[in-house]
């Protein structure tokens, strides 16, 4: 642990950079030092990991890396957590957790069930997505890995609630009458194992893959899976959709 208090936020050994690059940092006299609550302090420690991992990956980012971004000291960061890991799979869910509720406010503001999947569709895949999908893999991958039982249990969560909010939309499409299916479970299962399947595509561009098509294919999945009521016909996917 470092010499000086784990409570003092502002205060860090090494020189970082400014927030709007002004120079460089230097630590925080005694007298000018915030001492915040723990919970603030570990929220910024966890929000400043998030970008590191988009941008490096998982397992390229160290503890020296996060309390740099976070601008604390390396004591700082192993005062509140017992291992980079610890930090990393928080900032994981962190992200994960605010991209699905982003699309689940989505969703919410449309008229039907099927308006509902299609913005969820035009949500998961865009230009912006690709940093998300990266860090789905990689939580994935993590999960695989890791034999700390509560982080297995938190990423099952995600996959269950993840696996709801789907099927509620198809559900709530067939409760307002504009499709059927006696097979809902089934088709969140297939949906999920889809658009995973398509993001890896997606990533790796092998073979090459556009958001516009990774689009299309599970519009085609949805129209073929959620059989039209009569009176009702599937329209095409808003292309300009992005998740609020």
């Amino acid at each position: 642990m470092a010499p000086h208090h784990p409570e003092d936020v502002g205060m860090t050994g090494a020189e970082q950079p400014r927030q709007g690059g002004k120079g460089p940092r230097r630590a925080v006299a005694a007298r000018d030092r915030t001492r915040q609550p723990t919970e603030v302090r570990r929220r910024l420690i966890v929000d400043a990991a998030v970008p590191l991992i988009a941008e490096r990956g998982y397992k390229s980012v160290g503890v020296r890396d996060v309390a740099a971004a976070a601008g604390v000291s390396v004591g700082t960061v192993t005062y509140h957590f017992d291992s980079v890991q610890e930090v990393l799979s928080e900032a994981m869910v962190l992200h994960i957790e605010q991209y699905y509720a982003a699309l689940s406010e989505a969703a919410e503001h449309a008229t039907s069930g099927a308006e509902a999947l299609r913005l969820l569709v035009d949500a998961l895949f865009t230009e912006d997505t690709d940093r998300h999908w990266r860090m789905w893999f990689d939580f994935w991958h993590a999960g695989e890995q890791s034999t700390d039982e509560t982080f297995a249990r938190g990423q099952a969560d995600r996959y269950a609630a993840w696996h709801r909010q789907i099927r509620a939309l198809a559900e709530r499409g067939v409760a307002d009458g504009e499709f059927s299916s006696d097979d809902l479970d089934g088709f969140t299962a297939r949906f999920a194992a889809l658009a995973d399947g398509l993001a890896l595509q997606r990533l790796r561009q092998a073979p090459p893959l556009t958001t516009q098509e990774a689009r299309h294919h599970l519009n085609r999945f949805i129209e073929r899976e959620l059989v039209p009521q009569p009176g009702t016909s599937p329209r095409r996917s808003r292309q300009g959709a992005r998740p609020r």
